[in-house]
């Protein structure tokens, strides 16, 4: 019989489909599985108001069969089936889809949801096959009919026998080159691989006889009853590969905790159970089912380059994309789990999704639902959300951050920092509310830890007033919080920072006064220091201690460490001042040299009292030999 050619430039066409649509060759059964599920719910779908299907739900599958002799898979089902027209028109014409076709047609319907759109899923099986060959039984109808192809060059159709209503697809699989390895196709634990990752969820059972080993009873023991090695044997098991049912769309109160935390480890490969599970589904413009995961340690490679953020994504059950970043803002990235959506735009080769509008109300639905979740889980159980801070706390601050602080008010109340007062984590509104009438700004210190900042000379005044001092130990902290700028309309104020409205209007003006009646002091400090300093001042903010460090401007000592200590390359500085205690007695020093005209006594004072100051903020000693010098001639 002589070949039919495909209409509609099928050469052209078939020929991008084997080569150019597919990333992956084995979503080749993927593709033809998921077929197969679209005939038998079409049946299925048929049976509930036909009492001439006498099939029941149970009795449906998807049959897998290998015979490595002949190079052959089969993937058969006992759906609706294909007449001779059915044939021609869904196989012989590319992207004729019949499901998409029946899918309009019941698209009110809930009790069937067939999976295919496109209908070019079916060629997929010509990248890995060297001949198709598709038989063929309508349900009602006594005729069977054969449809065969070995590519593009066409198909032919022919009448053949078939006892049963149902399609059975044989593939024989391509011989193994340098380049690719096909034998693969033809190994039950490989396919049962495929099965599991791609099609786990379709809700017919997927059976395959699987050859296996158990030892042979009896055989364990030797004549005098000692323990040795059995004697095993093969045996042929008619095994189901997939779960059908996914654990996401079965009533949170029928799914256990345990069930939950095993999925969990299972499909993540994480040893540990997840910390909170939140479990999202929403009908109507952007309907979807969402299964979360917060994990309980951060993933070893999770602030690297190399981790990769996202969620599964399934449509009606077979997954589409293992990690699927647009679901996902990236201060969110530690979220694992998964999304199945019935209503998905994806591109032809259902491997990725079109950038559409319901993909942007699925991702903002997602974010909301995960910070509610977050925030609840912050006011309900505050343990377990401070050991959740700790392991992902960092990348809600990057998240404040970045994108020039666009999502600060989304994620703010999230926030966790030291309090000096209370020795524990506070969020910021627990800040706020404690705060004392007088008290104008939020107050906030950057360092290494809380033990150092604790002991910053410019913490004691602060404190003594009774004010609290929000204690910051990670690099991003004072950017992001800067971003923020304010909350519920309170400034951000570093302690080093310049001013920090402790002052009245009385006491600005004696110390004013009292800078004015030093300027020529001061001003010989200043030529000490060079460009070191942007000015000598006396201070206000300090008590006990002698010196200290302060800077003017949008950038502070902790900010300037640590743009320093980036790969860039590029140095900054801050604007610092030296501010010294008129009440220290080393004051009245530096006073006495500077009456009895001693500059290089007041050089050297001024010199150390720097040195101090840079020590104190954990910077860096440019000479340490001069400074030990110094120290050594003082002393003598």
């Amino acid at each position: 019989m002589a070949a039919k050619e495909f209409k509609a430039e099928s050469k052209r066409l078939l020929d991008l489909m084997i080569h150019s649509i597919y990333t992956h060759k084995e979503i080749f059964l993927r593709e033809l599985i998921s077929n197969a599920s679209d005939a038998v719910d079409k049946l299925y779908f048929r049976s509930l108001t036909d009492d001439s299907v006498a099939l029941k739900k149970d009795d449906f599958c998807i049959r897998i069969s290998v015979d490595r002799d002949a190079r052959t898979l089969t993937i058969s089902d006992n759906g609706i089936g294909m007449s001779k027209e059915d044939l021609e028109e869904n196989l012989g014409t590319i992207a004729k889809s019949g499901s998409f076709e029946f899918k309009k047609e019941h698209e009110k319907t809930d009790d069937v949801d067939v999976i295919g759109q496109f209908g070019v899923g079916f060629y997929s099986a010509f990248m890995v096959a060297s001949k198709v060959t598709v038989v063929s039984r309508a349900f009602g109808t006594q005729d069977a009919w054969c449809w065969e192809s070995e590519g593009a060059e066409g198909y032919t159709v022919t009448p053949c026998e078939k006892a049963t209503a149902g399609t059975e697809i044989t593939l024989v699989i391509k011989p193994d080159t340098e380049e690719e390895h096909y034998d693969e196709f033809l190994d039950e634990n490989r396919l049962a691989g495929i099965v599991k990752k791609y099609s786990d969820y379709i809700r017919y059972p997927i059976r395959m006889l699987r050859e296996k080993r158990r030892p042979i009873e009896g055989t364990d023991k030797d004549e005098q009853g000692n323990f040795k090695m059995p004697e095993y044997e093969t045996y042929t098991e008619d095994e189901t590969l997939n779960s059908m049912v996914p654990l996401w769309k079965r009533a949170k109160s029928d799914v256990s905790d345990e069930e939950e935390a095993a999925f969990y480890q299972e499909k993540f490969g994480d040893w540990n159970k997840p910390a909170k599970v939140i479990r999202s589904k929403t009908e109507g413009t952007a309907t979807y089912t969402a299964m979360l995961f917060i994990p309980s340690r951060a993933p070893f490679n999770y602030y690297t380059k190399e981790y990769e953020k996202g969620l599964q994504l399934y449509a009606s059950g077979v997954l589409i994309m293992d990690k699927c970043a647009d679901l996902l803002p990236d201060y969110f990235s530690f979220v694992r789990g998964l999304v199945d959506s019935q209503d998905l735009s994806l591109n032809i080769s259902r491997e990725m999704l079109q950038h559409d509008h319901q993909l942007r109300l699925i991702r903002t639905t997602l974010e909301r639902k995960i910070k509610n979740d977050l925030s609840a889980w912050l006011k309900n159980d505050r343990s377990a959300y401070e050991e959740f801070f700790k392991n992902f706390g960092l990348q809600l601050k990057v998240g404040c951050y970045e994108a020039y602080g666009a999502n600060k008010e989304h994620l703010q109340d999230l926030l966790l920092f030291y309090s000096a007062k209370k020795e524990s984590m506070v969020t910021l509104r627990e800040y706020v509310d404690a705060m004392p009438e007088d008290q104008k700004y939020i107050y906030y210190a950057a360092g290494e830890s809380t033990e150092k900042l604790s002991k910053l000379p410019a913490a004691e005044n602060i404190l003594d007033k009774g004010f609290d001092i929000l204690y910051l130990t990670q690099d991003v902290d004072e950017f992001a919080l800067q971003m923020i700028r304010e909350y519920d309309k309170k400034e951000f104020r570093n302690i080093s920072g310049n001013d920090l409205g402790l002052e009245s209007e009385t006491e600005k003006e004696e110390i004013e006064a009292a800078n004015e009646a030093h300027k020529e002091l001061f001003a010989a400090m200043k030529e000490a220091l060079g460009d070191k300093v942007a000015e000598v001042k006396l201070s206000q903010r300090l008590k006990s201690h002698p010196v200290c460090l302060s800077t003017s401007g949008a950038l502070s000592i902790e900010m300037e460490k640590v743009l320093n200590n980036m790969p860039t390359g590029e140095k900054v500085s801050s604007r610092k001042i030296l501010e010294i205690n008129k009440n220290h007695k080393v004051f009245a020093s530096l006073e006495k040299a500077f009456a009895a005209g001693d500059k290089e006594k007041v050089a050297a004072y001024t010199n150390l009292l720097y040195a101090q100051a840079l020590l104190i903020e954990g910077l860096p000693i440019e000479d340490p030999v001069a400074y030990a010098n110094e120290v050594c001639e003082l002393m003598q």
